[in-house]
């Protein structure tokens, strides 16, 4: 297991604790937040039964294990998000990356500075194969994310389900470890090259 926090230039990733409550419910409890979540979180008791089973993803031991990481702030330690990896596959060495970032603190960066972090977590720490993740077409900006990063997208599924009355459509993205490693080096490479 990586030594916790992990930190990045403005963020700090850490486990969740009881005492992140009010801040959790600061931003599940909002109806765009809620229509990504696989869980009930409307009010404090659901909030409170969410972050309890975060607080309880603490490794990535078997298949169906999930890590869920607070996003914190360095410069004031404000929760802003989170995100998580769920170890799918054990033979083809594959996880879901999923991330949720406080309307609030958008178009800020940091949903990317932390997603590339649970993308170096996965591949680098738990020797991950394959990373994919799962958005709503309407979320312009996680599909855009996602491939900034280098994610391709693989899939397209339209009007595959029912939600609260409308037709659901979604992106499904993919890396291989070795996609994401050549992208790295390809970055320090010219961060190297401009200092």
């Amino acid at each position: 297991m990586p030594d916790f926090p992990i930190e990045t230039a403005r963020l700090a990733l850490r486990n969740f604790q009881k005492s992140d409550l009010d801040a959790v419910m600061a931003y599940h409890a909002l109806p765009e937040v809620q229509r990504y979540l696989d869980w009930k979180a409307r009010d404090r008791v659901e909030v409170k039964a969410a972050l309890d089973a975060m607080c309880a993803q603490q490794r990535l031991h078997r298949p169906g294990d999930v890590i869920t990481l607070a996003v914190v702030k360095k410069s004031d330690g404000l929760l802003v998000g989170q995100v998580s990896l769920k170890w799918t596959d054990a033979t083809a060495g594959q996880a879901e990356l999923r991330f949720i970032l406080s309307p609030t603190q958008r178009q800020q960066g940091y949903a990317r500075e932390s997603v590339r972090a649970a993308l170096d977590l996965g591949f680098n720490e738990f020797g991950l194969h394959r990373i994919f993740a799962r958005c709503s077409a309407r979320n312009e900006a996680s599909a855009k994310l996602l491939k900034e990063l280098g994610m391709r997208l693989e899939a397209h599924f339209r009007e595959h389900a029912l939600f609260q009355g409308e037709w659901d459509e979604e992106l499904h993205f993919a890396i291989l470890d070795r996609e994401w490693l050549r992208g790295s080096k390809v970055k320090e490479l010219k961060r190297n090259m401009v200092a």
